[in-house]
């Protein structure tokens, strides 16, 4: 029999007695030998004991008189050659390789003759099965001459390679009984230490705040390790004043523990020597939820650290377990918190029907609610084109248009998308002026929907970092659903109020608002004027080119008149093809010139080409008799009759209006 080869191990027992074999809790032999996976982690270690028991079989003589020219060797479950003699050709020949494959694939014995050097020789593979489940583990391999095989040799092989068989599960229940007396030492070692981790866990899942769970499982570990490093690597959701507790960093290496602990939710372990030997663990804090940091420790010459591992595994899931439930209770009562804020903003929100004040409302209330800095929200402004900013606590931004796509505000507007920036600037690079303005160094930003569509943007900001958590992320756009909808209202009963004070066809207002609106005006104004407009011929217009073209000179009129006004004067279909405008704090002769102008401008601009007349009436405060609302109407209409009566496509200011500027003069 030839030497033992690279595959086998002088001593393999204290090899093996340093692998943490599974099922060392068992106290059969048989159980723990079927608690063996070969197919997976433990193969490795089997294959030792495969490669060993070979040796020890063959340099023992356990082959018969007559089948010393034969020469043997083992191959492991996947036809892999571990261990033989020189004779045997080797773990390249290709005959092997054939053998193996067939035997491996039909699970029984597999023979191939070939002759070489002028004789016949066999190669007999023969698979090694486990005792429980009849898995093969191994594969015993025989060459031998042809004449062998025919006078019984096969019969011989197999019979010897029961025998090896014994050899292999000698071996193992050798390893058994050493193994089964380092599980009793290993429990008197720890039972001292699992009657402290039961202490520790009793007053773990006695609190159920989370700073104090996660300072028990620290001052724990510390008291067990006082000379190891103890960090705890948390996701940014969370803040704790403990300075142990750091947060999850942006890269770790892929080697890392902490990597893999935290990645995989499993106990990760690394030993490394730096002049002296260190072992880091990672060791995840995760529940049933998920994973919520790792703990990471740096132990100096451990004197165990496989026992250790087992322990601080217990000790990191009890904390994991007892964190989440203190995590879920927190959580709870700011569900409740929560959804009581949500009720108040919802019922101040309907209160009011008026846009302005459903945007002080939500301002007011979201910086309560988020104990923000700074809060600054942005309505689309389509006259200008832009977003303003009609709510925000630093006074320089308000009023102010942003371009829609720029800065923060202006894309979450475009893109429709919420946004969280923990530490500013991100790394987009996307500037904004409320925090340049504020310094501020958080930002959480959402829509502001109305009927799926983007009306405005919400922004609060506060100056410290990582301060905005992934819970005030999403409970700013549960908000921002309400605060969409309460805009939605105001801006439907801004729309239903002016189309009830508008006249569908030419846009002016409706005669009863210009009534209403005298009459505040002359509460506190000290005069006004009224100037009544009407087209000539506009029957003729009708019979000639018909109603329709008719309505398309009304509104051309109507647009001429909306344009030569002032912003805060209000002109309104009087009725028929009357227009009527109402000039605040203007005399007669300043209304004249604006009268005169839309006259000029309709006999230029109308296609057909139409001209109009007008009347003007005049109130001041020295004469309650003028200040009446009806007075005002009849004097202006008296004064349209004499337009129409002198020629028309002319403008007449009331006689009375006239004598009393006279006087005046």
């Amino acid at each position: 029999m030839s030497e033992q080869k690279a595959y086998g191990t002088k001593d393999s027992h204290a090899l093996i007695r340093n692998i943490k074999m599974p099922g060392r809790n068992s106290k059969d032999p048989a159980a723990w030998l079927k608690q063996l996976d070969i197919n997976s982690h433990d193969f490795p270690y089997i294959s030792v004991m495969i490669t060993d028991s070979f040796y020890e079989w063959t340099e023992k003589g356990a082959g018969l008189a007559f089948a010393g020219a034969w020469d043997w060797c083992v191959f492991s479950f996947e036809g892999k050659w571990l261990a033989g003699e020189e004779e045997a050709d080797g773990p390249n020949h290709p005959l092997w390789e054939q053998v193996v494959n067939v035997s491996l694939t039909s699970a029984r014995d597999c023979m191939l003759q070939i002759e070489e050097n002028g004789s016949e020789t066999a190669y007999l593979a023969m698979p090694l099965k486990t005792r429980s489940s009849g898995e093969i583990y191994a594969l015993l391999g025989c060459k031998m001459p042809a004449g062998d095989m025919l006078k019984g040799g096969r019969y011989a092989a197999e019979a010897m390679s029961l025998h090896y068989i014994t050899c292999f599960y000698r071996q193992l229940e050798h390893l058994f009984v050493e193994d089964l007396t380092a599980v009793h030492n290993h429990a008197e070692r720890e039972s001292g230490r699992r009657s402290l981790l039961f202490q520790i866990v009793q007053r773990m899942h006695d609190n159920i705040d989370v700073d104090a769970v996660l300072t028990e499982v620290i001052e724990s570990i510390a008291a067990m390790y006082p000379g190891a490093k103890l960090t705890l690597y948390m996701s940014q959701d969370y803040h704790t004043p403990l300075p142990q507790v750091m947060p999850v960093p942006l890269k770790w290496d892929t080697e890392d523990v902490r990597e893999k602990a935290f990645k995989d939710g499993r106990v990760a372990m690394k030993a490394h020597d730096d002049g002296q030997p260190i072992v880091e663990i990672g060791l995840p804090l995760g529940g049933k939820q998920g994973v919520y940091g790792v703990f990471h420790l740096v132990m100096h010459n451990p004197e165990d650290p496989d026992t250790d591992l087992s322990f601080l595994s217990m000790v990191a899931g009890t904390a994991g377990t007892a964190f989440e439930n203190a995590k879920l209770y927190e959580r709870s009562n700011q569900l409740i918190r929560e959804l009581r804020m949500s009720n108040e903003l919802t019922q101040r929100l309907n209160q009011s029907l008026q846009l302005g004040e459903t945007f002080e409302v939500a301002f007011e209330e979201l910086l309560e609610m988020f104990e923000a800095d700074y809060c600054c929200i942005l309505h689309y402004n389509e006259e200008k084109q832009g977003l303003e900013a009609v709510a925000c606590n630093h006074p320089a931004l308000i009023g102010e248009i942003i371009d829609v796509g720029r800065g923060v505000g202006g894309r979450v507007y475009s893109t429709g998308e919420p946004v969280i920036v923990s530490g500013y600037p991100d790394q987009s690079g996307t500037r904004s002026k409320l925090m340049d303005f504020t310094e501020s160094q958080s930002l959480i930003a959402t829509p502001i929907s109305v009927g799926g569509e983007a009306r405005g943007v919400i922004m609060l900001t506060h100056r410290e970092p990582r301060f905005f958590s992934y819970d005030h992320f999403k409970l700013l756009q549960s908000l921002a659903g309400h605060i969409g909808l309460a805009v939605g209202n105001a801006l439907l009963h801004a729309e239903v109020h002016r189309l009830a004070n508008r006249d569908s066809l030419t846009g002016l207002y409706a005669r009863h608002f210009l009534d209403q609106s005298i009459k505040e005006k002359q509460s506190g104004d000290y005069c006004g004027t009224l100037v009544v407009v009407d087209i000539d011929y506009f029957k003729q217009v009708n019979d000639t080119y018909g109603h329709q073209k008719g309505d398309l000179i009304l509104r051309q009129v109507s647009d001429i008149v909306r344009l030569s006004i002032r912003q805060g004067d209000l002109a309104a279909r009087w009725g028929g093809e009357e227009l009527a405008i109402y000039l605040p704090q203007l005399s007669a002769e300043q209304a004249f010139h604006v009268a005169e102008r839309i006259r000029i401008r309709v006999q230029k601009e109308t296609d057909p080409v139409v001209t109009v007349s007008c009347g003007i009436a005049e109130w001041n405060w020295t004469d309650q008799h003028l200040t009446s609302v009806d007075s005002l109407f009849y004097r202006a209409d008296m004064a349209l009759y004499e337009a129409k009566n002198n020629g028309r496509n002319q403008v007449v200011v009331d006689k009375g209006t006239e004598e009393k500027a006279g006087q005046q003069g």
